[in-house]
């Protein structure tokens, strides 16, 4: 598998270097040269999860990991379901929150564990990523206890929510937490500039777990595949997905789904009031402005790392632009979609609650609606309780992290603060 750097498309890596190095040259994102078309469709959607993904992958990887070596990669990542759930006629929730973190990241996060103990070589690794929220405890949880390979996450203080925050901050050993006095857009500018310094990146093996990872992003793309096994013929023909996009590496996998030839008839963006892409799409202006926190914190994202790789993927597939759909709600409008989905017996949160809304609000006649829903109610129990009016019982997983103490240390935004930690 060939990877050219976005900004630079002379700097080209193979899978390896692309998972080792997380970052081209001047933070450029690295994207596979070639994306193939898959001609057995349907013969795919009816294999199970783990054999259609161990296919899939394969496909895009080509031969630089040997078969079992790369199936075992995906058995040991995927152990979880990712079921499809009616809501009501025409609209089904896609739902990502049963693995061991109770969020979607947990297939990236996994995967990508996977593929680096695989390729890592000699050396020290250093895994330095930052979160809004789910991303930290989904790594986290991956690198667990992996030898010689250190793991740094960076997270807004206060921003994100405390049953999240325990589910991360509380592991200890291998894993370091620091909860950053700003936003997550400092947070993600932090993790940068480590990149940039040529000298902390040798001297640690540094390496990033978000989203700008390809194998991250690649792990995505199976559960697109997944929601579309659990539909008829018929509803996958005209069928629509709403992804709840923070910083749009979900978006970018299913974009991926739909160049290997998954049916997807089109997707919608759904945001919350950090709505820099729904603007861009409808002023052709980029003017991100300066992050607000929200109910659904995960997407308090106004400088969605992975857009880049969204324009490169509709300029190479000859797509406009103006067939992705986008949306944001407020606050207001979250917790009344949050309402209307209890309201037909489904239990949400703000996250997929907007997804659902904004593709509610879109979705044509004759076209099947999907929505993702990116974590469990839970993770977001003080809120979805306070607006549901209910009492949420907490998942075992969360609840034996929610009686632990935190282990985070506090820093400000300052980066000579942060190298001297990385470094001590």
């Amino acid at each position: 598998m060939n990877l050219y750097n976005i900004k630079h498309p002379e700097e080209q890596v193979n899978f390896a270097q692309a998972v080792r190095q997380g970052l081209g040259k001047d933070q450029g994102l690295f994207f596979p040269e070639t994306i193939p078309t898959l001609d057995n469709i349907d013969e795919l959607l009816a294999l199970p999860l783990v054999e259609r993904s161990q296919k899939i992958l394969g496909a895009i990887i080509g031969d630089e990991i040997p078969t079992d070596k790369l199936n075992a990669m995906v058995k040991n990542a995927f152990t979880f379901p990712a079921p499809v759930e009616k809501v009501e006629e025409g609209i089904y929730a896609l739902e990502l929150f049963h693995g061991p973190t109770l969020a979607f990241k947990d297939f990236g996060g996994r995967f990508m564990a996977q593929a680096l103990a695989t390729v890592r070589g000699d050396g020290k690794i250093t895994i330095l990523t930052a979160t809004s929220g789910d991303t930290g405890a989904a790594v986290a949880h991956a690198f667990y206890g992996l030898e010689n390979i250190d793991v740094v996450i960076l997270y807004p203080k206060g921003k994100i929510s405390p049953l999240q925050e325990k589910l991360f901050c509380t592991l200890g050993g291998n894993i370091r937490t620091v909860a950053i006095n700003a936003d997550f857009d400092a947070c993600q500018a932090l993790v940068k500039q480590a990149f940039d310094d040529a000298e902390l990146r040798q001297a640690i093996g540094l390496n990033s777990a978000n989203s700008i990872n390809i194998s991250r992003l690649l792990a995505q793309i199976c559960y697109y595949f997944e929601a579309a096994a659990q539909l008829s013929p018929a509803e996958r023909q005209n069928l629509v997905v709403s992804v709840p996009s923070g910083n749009f590496g979900n978006l970018t996998a299913g974009l991926i789904a739909k160049t290997l030839g998954l049916p997807i008839k089109r997707f919608i963006a759904s945001t919350n009031a950090n709505d820099t892409v729904p603007r861009y799409l409808k002023s052709g202006e980029w003017s991100p402005n300066a992050t607000v926190a929200t109910l659904s914190n995960a997407m308090d994202v106004s400088r969605p790392n992975n857009w880049p790789r969204v324009e490169e993927l509709f300029k190479r597939n000859g797509w406009a632009l103006s067939e992705l759909g986008a949306g944001a709600l407020t606050d207001a409008e979250t917790e009344e979609a949050l309402k209307a989905q209890y309201a037909k017996g489904y239990l949400c949160e703000p996250h997929g609650a907007i997804a659902y809304q904004v593709l509610k609000d879109q979705l044509q006649a004759g076209e099947t609606g999907l929505f993702l829903c990116t974590a469990h109610p839970a993770k977001f129990k003080e809120s979805v309780e306070r607006i549901l009016n209910m009492e949420l019982p907490l998942p075992e997983a969360l609840d034996k992290h929610n009686k632990l103490p935190l282990l985070s240390d506090e820093m400000d935004a300052d980066f000579a603060q942060l190298r001297a930690y990385l470094l001590k």
